[in-house]
């Protein structure tokens, strides 16, 4: 039983250093109306970003190869923004110098903050991947998923077809992580579900700190829509998708033998 409570709380820790990124954001989303008669917000927001980012790379807390997979989902989540912005999906209604297309550059960091959740995340509970679907078919779901975001606005939303196929070709996958030398196993998507709805509450969290707003938030706050769930769990699912397939190829590249049964 004692070993269960430290195990318990060791995974906590582990997990509490994991969200360090997305931590620091918040916190300064939660300070950043201090400074609105100095600096627009989000103006604020991409400063503190750039600087949150720079401090964990320089104090190791963030490796080389972590920075650049984080840089990529930053990129990726911006060109998103850029398009569900255009389309009337949410809106930054705040003034800001570093907006483009309405669309203030600091966003790309609130996506950068879950890669960096999950690369700090497998590092520190040294991660493996149980069943892992081939290659070629993880990497095309993940590539549905990424572009359902976009299509659906133009015909049929597949979200749900792609659940299926996630559904059968993850129904094996399991992740084990490790806490003092003892192994612990998950189901692959029951993590990427609990994943996608703690990010639910955490986006609650921040469009009431005004990160962004959706067309019901205009008037005033409300609880993000329950559907909202579903999408932060097929944006778990890309993410980590991209993630492990990152992982996996530099591993093989280093390693003989390949880091999936």
């Amino acid at each position: 039983m004692r070993n269960n409570i430290s195990h318990f709380l060791l995974f906590i820790y582990h997990e509490a250093l994991a969200c360090l990124f997305p931590v620091l954001v918040f916190s300064m989303l939660a300070l950043s109306h201090l400074f609105v008669t100095i600096i627009p917000r989000y103006d604020f927001m991409l400063i503190a970003c750039i600087l949150i980012q720079a401090g964990m790379y320089y104090t190791k807390i963030e490796t080389k190869d972590e920075v650049l997979v984080i840089c990529v989902f930053h990129l990726l989540g911006l060109f998103m923004e850029l398009f569900k912005v255009h389309f009337g999906s949410w809106a930054y209604p705040e003034f800001a110098y570093t907006k483009l297309l309405g669309v203030p550059l600091y966003s790309g960091f609130m996506y950068a903050s879950v890669a960096s959740y999950m690369c700090q995340a497998w590092r520190r509970l040294n991660l493996q991947v149980l069943y892992w679907p081939h290659h070629y078919t993880a990497r095309a779901i993940g590539a549905l998923i990424y572009l359902n975001f976009f299509t659906n606005h133009f015909i049929l939303d597949i979200r749900y077809i792609i659940g299926i196929f996630i559904l059968y070709f993850f129904r094996r996958s399991v992740v084990i992580f490790h806490l003092k030398e003892k192994q612990y196993k998950i189901p692959a998507i029951l993590s990427f579900l609990l994943i996608g709805f703690f990010i639910w509450l955490a986006e609650n969290m921040a469009t009431l700190l005004g990160a962004w707003r959706y067309t019901y938030q205009h008037h005033g706050w409300a609880m993000v829509n329950y559907q909202k769930i579903s999408s932060w769990d097929f944006l778990v699912i890309v993410s980590f998708i991209i993630v492990a397939e990152l992982k996996m190829l530099k591993y093989t590249i280093e390693k003989p033998q390949p880091v999936v049964i």
